[in-house]
Formats: structure tokens, C-alpha cells, sequence
């Protein structure tokens, strides 16, 4: 069976260099004009491949007419569908383009084994509109920014494996990295800005619905990524103290490992203005 990965959200194509290592199709999904360019001019050879697709385009439940999409002034990563609240209106313009429905591309291009969900203040509606179309794929992860979301992916799509990925500790805790790549086993280091591994690449056992719920009501919502698994059997530990300390262990390596670049960037710094 063919593996295909959607990338809803591609920003400038952060995380395409490993959805292509694990499918045989990657979908990438990206309004911002500037970002798609981005995308089709670094990834040509692999789009003439047919390894890769992209549609320029905002992504929406129903499809096919222009709407607004507001595109922020300074960050590439922070273009939205939604019109920003009128505090905030000043950092974005407007720009009319074409719109899909989500439904509508994956019918397109066929079943997905992974679907990543990134759109600015619009994941939960995306969301809703493929699990309440019986689109339940393998593996899903859904920029977890609400506990909406979370109730979704249970109730809706009936998951019940669960992980998390922190946004800001990817480029450090998942620097030349473990990854499968089929059968074989490889190194891959994810960069800033990319949403990090999914399926079982991301550290640690998978956790049950009930101590997960706990788990985010510890952390609350933030730049982190909620990852699910229909194929995978979670941990049914009803120690949930087990969770604390890994959170506190992964807080504590991350701090050694950001100092440490630090200080790798600022000695590399010196040497290069000393030759």
C-alpha cells in the first residue's frame, strides 16, 4: 500500500526532508504565496520525481472559492485564514486566494498514513472535518494550542495512543537522532522550525488516554504537538508520578543541551573572528 504523508501548514518545507525518508508521497499544503516559491524551488527535483506535491492554497472545510488569507509583516511561520483580532490586525495584510477543502485533497490524493495538522488558529476546525469524515489515519499529530483538540482526537477519531512533542525542544533533544527508515535504522537531525519526528521516532512509550489527560493538564497548551496512534499499544501504568519525572528529566536535558550549543556557537564565533 502506498504511504502517503500530508503536511497541512508547510511553512518554508521544514519538515519535508523527512516525510520524504518515510513515504512514498508526500502532500504539502501551504498558503503563503512566498513559502509555496520557497518550497518548489529547494524540493524541484523531488517534485519532478512525484515524490512531492504542493498545493498553494488555504485550507478550508468546503472548497474552491477565493477568500482571505492574512499573511503576517515579520514571520513567515504566523500567516493565518482567520482574520487576527483587531489588537494584533496591524502586523498582518491581506491577500485573496484560492481555497480547498481538506475532504477534497485527500480524496484527491488517497489515503493518508500520517497527516500533520499546522494552520494557524484553524487546526481544530480542520481537524473536526477529517475525523467527522471517517478519516482516521495511522498516525495524526494536531498543534495541541487547545484542549478541544485533544477531546477530538479521542471522542471523534477514537485514539487512544498519545505523545507529545515540544516545539522549541526539537532542534535540541532530536539533533542527529535515531529515525526507522523502513527496516533500517538512520540519523537524522531536525532543524528549527520543524515539527520533529512522528509514529515511534519520538522518545519514550506511547500513553493511555487517561494519564495523557493528565499529562496536559499538567503542562497546559502551548507550542506543543499532540501525536496519535491507532497501531500502537500504549502504557497502562496507573502510576502517573512515572510522567512527572520524565517531564522533569526532558526539562533538565534540554537546559544542558541548549547551553551547550550556546557555548559551541559562541567558540565557533571567536575562532572565526580570530582567523
Amino acid at each position: 500500500m502506498k504511504k502517503i504523508i500530508y503536511d497541512f501548514g508547510a511553512a518554508r518545507g521544514e519538515n519535508i526532508p523527512y516525510y520524504l525518508l518515510k513515504s512514498d508521497l508526500v502532500v504539502a499544503v501551504e498558503a503563503d504565496p512566498d513559502n509555496y516559491n520557497f518550497i518548489k524551488k529547494k524540493f524541484k527535483k523531488e517534485i519532478e520525481d512525484k515524490k512531492l506535491v504542493i498545493e498553494n492554497c488555504i485550507l478550508v472545510e468546503e472548497n474552491n472559492t477565493k477568500k482571505n488569507f492574512y499573511k503576517h509583516k515579520n514571520n513567515y511561520l504566523l500567516g493565518q485564514f482567520p482574520k487576527p483580532s483587531q489588537n494584533d490586525l496591524e502586523n498582518f495584510f491581506a491577500i485573496e486566494l484560492p481555497s480547498k477543502g481538506v475532504v477534497q485533497i485527500i480524496k484527491m490524493y488517497g489515503d493518508p498514513h500520517y497527516i500533520k495538522i499546522d494552520v494557524e488558529q484553524y487546526d481544530e476546525i480542520i481537524l473536526k472535518k477529517i475525523l467527522s469524515n471517517n478519516i482516521i489515519p495511522s498516525y495524526i499529530s494536531v498543534e495541541g494550542t487547545h484542549p478541544k483538540i485533544f477531546d477530538l482526537l479521542h471522542n471523534l477519531g477514537g485514539y487512544s495512543s498519545f505523545k507529545l512533542v515540544e516545539g522549541n525542544d526539537v532542534e535540541y533533544l532530536y539533533r542527529n537522532s535515531k529515525i526507522m527508515v523502513g527496516s533500517a535504522v538512520k540519523n537524522f537531525s531536525f532543524i528549527k522550525n520543524s515539527a520533529g519526528p512522528f509514529e515511534n521516532d519520538i522518545h519514550g512509550e506511547w500513553i493511555a488516554k487517561k494519564n495523557f489527560a493528565k499529562l496536559i493538564e499538567f503542562k497546559k497548551f502551548g507550542w506543543r504537538d499532540i501525536h496519535c496512534s491507532n497501531i500502537d499499544s500504549s502504557d497502562e501504568t496507573a502510576n502517573f508520578e512515572k510522567y512527572i519525572n520524565i517531564e522533569k528529566k526532558r526539562i533538565k536535558k534540554t537546559r544542558l543541551l541548549r547551553r551547550f550549543f550556546r557555548f559551541i556557537k559562541k567558540l565557533n564565533f571567536f575562532e572565526h573572528n580570530e582567523s
